[in-house]
């Protein structure tokens, strides 16, 4: 639980405000943060796992694009958006720092992860190390989106690069 001392002070009364606010929704009380934003990646993961089995799908995984969580929100189809929406500039700094941060990393490996699968699609290269690649991306992806899920429900802690390196194996 967030106590008093983890906001400062000229956080605190907005936060508290939505605080309120928020109560009875999908938004977490604890952050103003709601997990539905992970759906974002989750669709591309999804996608970027077809691409050993169907390696046209690489199309498909260039049209994304990283959304801020509130772009999201706003083409969202989630009941609560245009609170979620509000309450993000409410997110008190020791949670949305590391969230943001978070998230910044996993546009970085998506769209690294998809520029690099392209090449070797392109290029030609063994379809087994494409599908090694794919796991490793799908793989530190999906350690990315497990930190911002802790951050949205308290912690406050970000994965450190040398972590990320470690889950894609250095490459």
């Amino acid at each position: 639980m967030v106590t008093e001392s983890d906001i400062p002070p000229e956080e605190r009364a907005a936060f508290e405000e939505y605080v309120v606010r928020v109560g009875g929704t999908n938004i977490s009380a604890q952050t103003l943060l709601a997990t539905d934003y992970l759906n974002h990646f989750n669709e591309i993961v999804m996608l970027l796992d077809m691409v050993p089995d169907m390696p046209d799908m690489i199309e498909e995984c260039k049209m994304w694009a990283p959304k801020s969580y509130q772009e999201h929100f706003a083409d969202s189809t989630f009941k609560d958006k245009l609170l979620a929406v509000e309450a993000y500039d409410r997110v008190p700094s020791k949670f949305r720092r590391p969230f943001e941060e978070t998230i910044n990393h996993l546009n970085t490996l998506i769209l690294g992860g998809v520029a690099k699968l392209e090449d070797e699609i392109v290029g030609g290269t063994d379809p087994a190390l494409t599908a090694e690649h794919v796991k490793a991306i799908s793989r530190a992806a999906q350690a990315l989106m497990d930190c911002a899920n802790a951050i949205i429900h308290g912690s406050d802690r970000a994965m450190a690069q040398v972590e990320i390196d470690g889950l894609l194996g250095g490459s």
